[in-house]
């Protein structure tokens, strides 16, 4: 243990949450270890990495929205730059309208200034030569567009281990000594421990109390002769692939199943949300599952353990990591660095 290797930080978990923060440490010359045993379905692999700043049933500006979505698009087009890869994909989102006075409510909407950001146009016919179902026609969104999780993950993943940032396998709690400046863990001395779990955080014994919901969630690959630069998001999305004429279609949320394995209500669901959205002919490809970190008011839990300094929670991102992340990674570095405060709404105190 005296010739334990020194780092600032050591964080724990490579999805989404981990990427974000381990990148924010790297710009700012920190020198990190992340730890991280890459899982088949893990949530963050799987996702089909949706932004969108106007979401739910109801279709309202997420929260945070003209902070997020700055963020967002500067943190992963700079990551792009450093990593030399590509998968970050600005592109409009088409909603169709469910009926005229959803569309009338929009054509008010569009001039409002809270929204006015967000608003490409919105049409009162439907279009895409009646390949959408969209009687009344609809809204397109701007700041909108998908992150392809998995060739982001790899690109952050090879990064750092390029710069001996990067090491394989399960994070074991029992071996963590916790001291009163610092942590030390398997050969490696830290100033703090960054935990960025995801759904996995029940198995740690310093943050497990807080109230995290694991939310199940399937998405289908579908294969179509329809190619088109846009996502469409109506019951579900529908969000370009990585090869011609593919996509994804999600998602499911059940937070009663959390089993291993894809299943054929999902499908069915899907598949039935899907064909209401679209008009014409596809193939079912693929079907994936993953788990994702939630909290009971939407909200991720970010910050200290109340009684070890050098302990740091990063997680409960959700539905919204792709989202989330840039933004929040910042916050929580400016506040390590006591620079900063992190969001009342997103403090993990408001569990204690």
């Amino acid at each position: 243990m005296n010739n334990a290797t020194e780092v600032d930080f050591l964080i724990v978990g490579q999805g989404l949450a981990g990427s974000a923060i381990a990148m924010r440490a790297v710009a700012r010359d920190y020198k990190i270890l992340v730890l991280d045993e890459p899982l088949q379905n893990r949530s963050s692999l799987v996702a089909a990495g949706l932004f969108n700043p106007v979401t739910g049933r109801n279709m309202v500006k997420t929260w945070l929205a003209d902070k997020i979505f700055p963020a967002l698009f500067a943190y992963y087009t700079a990551v792009e730059r450093q990593t030399k890869r590509k998968f970050f994909y600005s592109m409009p989102l088409y909603r169709p309208f469910g009926s005229i006075a959803e569309q009338n409510e929009w054509m008010g909407k569009s001039a409002d200034v809270f929204y006015r950001n967000y608003i490409s146009g919105i049409f009162a016919a439907g279009g895409f030569d009646g390949k959408v179902n969209d009687p009344y026609g609809g809204i397109t969104l701007k700041q909108s567009g998908f992150l392809d999780t998995r060739s982001y993950l790899e690109a952050v993943r090879d990064y750092l281990e390029a710069r001996a940032a990067f090491q394989t396998g399960f994070f074991d709690a029992d071996k963590l000594e916790v001291g009163q400046t610092a942590v030390r863990y398997a050969g490696v001395r830290a100033k703090r421990i960054i935990f960025c779990q995801g759904y996995e955080n029940g198995s740690n014994p310093w943050f497990k109390t807080f109230p995290l919901i694991p939310l199940k969630g399937e998405f289908l690959t579908v294969q179509s002769a329809w190619e088109k630069d846009v996502i469409l998001n109506r019951g579900v999305y529908m969000v370009p692939g990585t090869r011609r004429g593919e996509w994804r279609v999600g998602a499911t949320y059940n937070r009663n199943d959390q089993s291993p394995e894809i299943t054929s209500g999902a499908r069915g669901e899907l598949t039935q949300k899907l064909e209401d959205l679209i008009c014409m002919p596809y193939t079912i490809t693929g079907q994936q599952w993953g788990i994702r970190p939630t909290t009971p008011d939407r909200k991720p839990v970010i910050g200290g353990h109340p009684r070890h300094k050098s302990l740091i929670i990063f997680n409960g991102f959700g539905t919204k990591g792709v989202s989330l992340a840039p933004y929040f990674s910042e916050i929580l570095i400016r506040w390590m660095e006591n620079k900063g405060t992190i969001d009342r709404e997103a403090d993990v105190t408001r569990f204690n």
